[in-house]
């Protein structure tokens, strides 16, 4: 499992289980929280109708008090009000009054008057001067049957005469509870859903930074060039930087050490032929010969300068991971240019070069003079393996959003044991006028290409001589 995904279901089992504890104890919370407000309410209305009462309980005719009467009347009205969303189309308090003994003197709704209600815990209580209140099922199988009572006692100078209980159905204030829940729930929902966003917008960041720090190590261990990219000033960001520290002392290390190794090797020889010659210049000799071996200590002092610039021109592109200047390329001016630098050599082995142009125009993002030095390397090599007289056909084509420049000679060819290796640093062939290369030209050409997002590949063509490609994205 990804570290991304972990971190995601880690975040959102905690915020899912800390949203569902919340959650649970809030929806459990409204239904007491409503019964509470509504006993609340019941015991003021129940000791404000005591003390209305008072005085006709103490006289004993109920049936002529006037208060009385209107408690009476009160069950036969009707309201029709919308509270907080739900509809009310009733009045649903019920009153009734007992006497100091506990027998029903009054009822609202004129069902139970004369009955014994002494044992029901609002009278039993209150009569006995305690707070009084009951919950009771109309159907016992039905909890949503439940009606609460609340009783207060009916005074006189003190004494307690009576009690009267004010009662109302659960059932009425259950819509509101439900109400209540459900808002929660929804919201709830939005909570959880935001915190999941939330949740994935972090596991994105963390991950598109983590997989980015790892295409980074990828690119790096297949000898890609490639920056390390923006990470932020971050944990992430620092290790990145460290990565990016840790490879450029490891690179260079390991680079000096074979670059040293392969151009002390590569000195050997002409150091040798200068030494062999210098030697031999000590002696008596034919002025013909002492001509021979300063000109082997020239050619050899050459081939030794030749061979250092272009190691560091190399050295330097190797280094570069990105492009310092990045403009327009026109390729068919660039082939243009390349041919113009290639006439002296050309003329000088009887060589021409054919020029195929594309149109329209072919233009990409890159170097000018980098590219100029790469195509003028493979015109280079199509010159030194190719015989007097023939032709070298230099051409820009577009293949697949990629511009592709290729050379085309008609030398001897590439033996099959040296195709792996032509891009080897130091690594030559044997040329027809037995002149050696420093083996530095095509892992230039492969640098430049890499720099530019593109490749070269070298081949065998099927009638003779050799096909190099360098293909860059348009």
């Amino acid at each position: 499992m990804k570290i991304g995904l972990r971190i995601l279901l880690g975040y959102f089992l905690v915020v899912g289980l800390a949203a569902w504890f919340v959650l649970n104890v809030f929806v459990e919370e409204v239904k007491p929280g409503v019964r509470a407000t509504l006993e609340d309410t019941l015991v003021d209305t129940a000791q404000l109708l005591a003390q209305l009462v008072a005085e006709d309980v103490k006289a004993g005719d109920l049936q002529h008090a006037a208060l009385i009467g209107r408690l009476q009347n009160y069950v036969h009205r009707s309201v029709d009000v919308k509270i907080s969303g739900v509809q009310k189309a009733n009045l649903d308090y019920r009153i009734y009054i007992t006497d100091l003994h506990g027998i029903v003197v009054f009822d609202s709704e004129n069902k139970d008057v004369g009955k014994d209600y002494s044992r029901w815990n609002d009278v039993y209580l209150t009569l006995q001067g305690k707070y009084g209140a009951r919950s009771t099922r109309s159907d016992p199988l039905d909890d949503s049957s439940t009606v609460m009572h609340v009783a207060a006692p009916i005074l006189d100078d003190g004494r307690i005469i009576g009690a009267l209980t004010v009662a109302k159905p659960i059932s009425t204030i259950t819509p509101f509870i439900e109400r209540s829940q459900r808002k929660i729930l929804r919201r709830s929902g939005w909570l959880l859903l935001g915190s999941l966003l939330i949740g994935l917008g972090f596991s994105f960041w963390l991950s598109h930074s983590l997989r980015q720090l790892q295409r980074y190590a990828s690119s790096v261990e297949k000898d890609e060039k490639v920056m390390l990219p923006k990470l932020g000033n971050n944990e992430i960001g620092t290790l990145g930087r460290a990565l990016e520290s840790m490879r450029h002392k490891l690179e260079g290390k390991q680079y000096v050490e074979q670059l040293m190794h392969t151009l002390a090797h590569e000195l050997k020889s002409p150091i040798a032929a200068i030494q062999g010659s210098a030697e031999l210049l000590t002696e008596d000799m034919s002025a013909a010969d002492r001509q021979h071996f300063l000109s082997n200590i020239i050619e050899q002092n050459q081939r030794q300068k030749q061979l250092i610039d272009k190691l560091l021109a190399l050295i330097k592109i190797e280094k570069q991971q990105v492009l310092d200047s990045i403009v327009t390329i026109d390729l068919n001016q660039l082939l243009e240019q390349v041919k113009a630098d290639a006439i002296s050599r050309l003329t000088e082995k009887s060589l021409q070069l054919k020029l195929s142009l594309s149109e329209p125009a072919i233009q990409v993002q890159g170097d000018t003079l980098l590219l100029r030095q790469a195509v003028g390397n493979l015109i280079e090599n199509a010159i030194a393996f190719s015989p007097a007289g023939s032709m070298i056909v230099l051409m820009v084509s577009r293949q697949n959003r990629t511009g592709q420049i290729t050379v085309l000679d008609h030398g001897v060819g590439i033996p099959d044991y040296a195709m792996e290796r032509i891009f080897d640093r130091f690594y030559s062939l044997e040329r027809p006028d037995a002149a050696k290369s420093t083996g530095l030209g095509l892992p230039f050409v492969r640098e430049v290409a890499l720099l530019h997002g593109g490749s070269v590949a070298v081949s065998n063509r099927d009638d003779g001589g050799v096909c190099a490609m360098l293909s860059l994205p348009d």
